[in-house]
C-alpha cells in the first residue's frame, strides 16, 4: 500500500468495497510488470456487482490521442451521403495548372461530400470501403468553378469543372437529361460550398483527424516556416487564375476582333494572287466561269481515266481508294493548273473515282440544286412509268446550264459502267446506291432521312436505266 496516498489508504479502510478494488487495481499492474498473464487473470476473478472504473489519465496528449482514435472508428465514407452516381465519359485536361493530353475514358462517378470521385465501374465504390489502401481519383468542389464548353471538345453536352488547384475535367453524354441533371447536381452542390478564400485544403483535414496536437503543431510550423516549391507554384497559380482569367479572355476576343477587322478580304487576296480560285468546296457555275467550260475540266479527266483502265474494275466506284492519297490529289487540283491522271501515284483507280465523289459531294450546292429536291421526289413517287421519266425529264430541262451538262456527262459515263456489270459487279441499283445521297440531297436534314434516301437512289437509278429518253435533245 506504498504506492497510494494517505487520503486514499483512509477510505479504502473504511469502504470493503473499494479495497477490492484497489487489490484488482494493484493485481493488475504487477501482473502486468512482470508479464504473468496467469496471474492477471486470476485477480480479475470478481463478483458481478463489482465494476472496475477505467484508469483515469491526465496527461493532456493521452486525451487528444484517445479522441482522436475513437473519431477515426467511424469511416469518413460511412457519414458523407452519396448525391448522385453513374457512368458518364471523363477527361483530364490540367492537373495543377499544367495541361494534358485529353484522353476520354468512361468513369463511374459520385458526387458527395462536397466533393467528387471517380471509379472505372460501379462497384468499385462498395470495394473501395473494404480496402483500406484503396484511393479513387476524386476532385473537391470547394471553390470550384463549373460550365458548359464548345471549345474543349468537338463531343456534345460537354461541361468543364475548374478547381482552386489548377485541376480541370471535362464530362460528357451523348444523353441531353442525363448530363442537364448532372450538371445541376454539381452545381448546386459547389453553390452549397464555402466560397474560394474560406476553403480548407483537404490535407489539413486529414492531418487534424489523424495526428496528435503536438505533432500538428511541429508540421504546421515547419511548413509555414519552409513551404514547399510546388505549394507556392500551386498557391501563385490560383491567385493568377482567379483574379486575371476573365480579364486574359476579354484581351484576347478584343484582339481577334481586331485582327479580323484588319485582315484583307477572300477577294482582295485572289486579286493578288495569293490564293487561287478553289476547286473543291467551290459553287459549280464558278468552277465552269473560272475555266470557261460547260463542264469542269477535273470531271471529264476522271471520267476519260477510269473509261480508260476502270471499267472492268470490279466493285468500281463502290470500292473506297485510300483516303491520304485522295487528300493528296484533292490539293493538287486545287493548287496546280495542270494534272496528269496517267502518273504512277494516281494509279490506283479507285484514288480517282474517290476523288470524284469528293467533288460532288464538296459542292456547296449538289448537282441537284435544292430547289429542284422535292419536286424530283414527288415525280419519282408517281405511280405511272411514263408519267415519271417525262416529269424527270422537264425538270432537268429546266436545271441551270452547268447542272445539265454535267449531270449529262456524269450519266453517260454511269451507264458506261452499268453496262458492263457482268464484270465490275455495278448494277444501275449499285450505282444508285453510291450516288443518290451524293448528287441528291435536301437542304436541310429531317426525320425523314431513311425515306429520302430510298427516294435519291430511285431517281438516279431511273435515270441511267432511262437515260435515252431523259437526255435527249427531242422536245415532247
Amino acid at each position: 500500500m506504498q504506492g497510494l496516498p494517505a487520503s486514499d489508504i483512509s477510505s479504502e479502510k473504511s469502504n470493503p468495497t473499494h479495497q477490492n478494488i484497489g487489490a484488482v487495481q494493484m493485481r493488475i499492474k504487477s501482473a502486468n510488470s512482470h508479464h504473468d498473464r496467469h496471474s492477471q487473470s486470476k485477480s480479475m476473478i470478481l463478483s458481478e456487482n463489482v465494476k472496475v472504473k477505467e484508469p483515469i489519465s491526465r496527461h493532456r496528449r493521452n486525451h487528444s490521442q484517445h479522441n482522436l482514435i475513437l473519431s477515426d472508428i467511424i469511416s469518413p465514407k460511412e457519414q458523407t451521403v452519396v448525391e448522385k452516381e453513374g457512368y458518364l465519359l471523363k477527361a483530364k485536361i490540367a492537373d495543377g495548372g499544367k495541361k494534358l493530353r485529353k484522353n476520354w475514358s468512361t468513369s463511374w462517378i459520385v458526387l458527395a461530400g462536397g466533393k467528387i470521385e471517380f471509379y472505372k465501374e460501379s462497384k468499385q465504390p462498395a470495394l473501395a470501403n473494404l480496402k483500406a489502401g484503396y484511393k479513387p481519383e476524386w476532385v473537391d468542389l470547394c471553390g470550384a468553378h463549373i460550365e458548359w464548353t464548345t471549345e474543349k471538345s468537338s463531343r456534345k453536352n460537354v461541361f468543364q469543372i475548374t478547381t482552386i488547384s489548377g485541376n480541370e475535367f471535362l464530362l460528357q453524354s451523348d444523353i441531353d437529361f442525363i448530363i442537364l441533371d448532372w450538371f445541376h447536381a454539381i452545381k448546386n452542390a459547389i453553390d452549397r460550398l464555402p466560397k474560394e478564400q474560406s476553403c480548407t485544403p483537404r490535407n489539413l483535414e486529414f492531418k487534424l483527424q489523424r495526428s496528435s496536437s503536438s505533432e500538428l503543431l511541429s508540421s504546421l510550423s515547419t511548413e509555414s516556416k519552409e513551404p514547399k516549391s510546388e505549394h507556392r507554384r500551386s498557391l501563385i497559380f490560383r491567385l493568377n487564375y482567379s483574379a486575371s482569367d476573365t480579364n486574359d479572355r476579354n484581351r484576347v476576343k478584343s484582339r481577334l476582333k481586331k485582327f479580323i477587322n484588319r485582315r484583307p478580304s477572300l477577294k482582295t487576296l485572289q486579286e493578288k494572287g495569293l490564293i487561287k480560285d478553289q476547286v473543291f468546296g467551290s459553287h459549280l457555275h464558278l468552277v465552269c466561269e473560272h475555266e470557261n467550260s460547260a463542264v469542269p475540266l477535273f470531271v471529264k479527266r476522271c471520267i476519260e481515266a477510269v473509261e480508260k483502265r476502270g471499267l472492268d474494275v470490279d466493285g468500281i466506284y463502290r470500292v473506297s481508294g485510300n483516303l491520304a492519297t485522295i487528300q493528296k490529289l484533292r490539293f493538287v487540283v486545287n493548287q496546280e493548273e495542270k494534272l496528269n491522271l496517267d502518273d504512277s501515284q494516281w494509279e490506283d483507280i479507285h484514288v480517282v473515282t474517290g476523288a470524284l465523289k469528293m467533288f460532288f459531294r464538296e459542292l456547296p450546292e449538289p448537282l441537284f440544286p435544292y430547289c429542284f429536291f422535292e419536286q424530283f421526289l414527288e415525280a419519282i413517287k408517281n405511280p405511272d412509268s411514263n408519267t415519271r421519266v417525262k416529269t424527270i425529264r422537264r425538270l432537268v430541262q429546266k436545271l441551270p446550264g452547268p447542272n445539265r451538262d454535267t449531270m449529262k456527262i456524269l450519266f453517260e459515263h454511269l451507264k458506261k459502267i452499268a453496262a458492263k456489270e457482268s464484270v465490275n459487279l455495278m448494277t444501275t441499283q449499285s450505282l444508285g446506291i453510291v450516288f443518290g445521297p451524293t448528287l441528291l440531297r435536301p437542304e436541310k436534314e429531317t426525320g425523314n432521312m431513311a425515306v429520302h434516301m430510298l427516294y435519291q437512289n430511285q431517281i438516279v437509278e431511273l435515270m441511267l436505266s432511262e437515260y435515252n429518253k431523259i437526255f435527249s435533245s427531242e422536245e415532247d
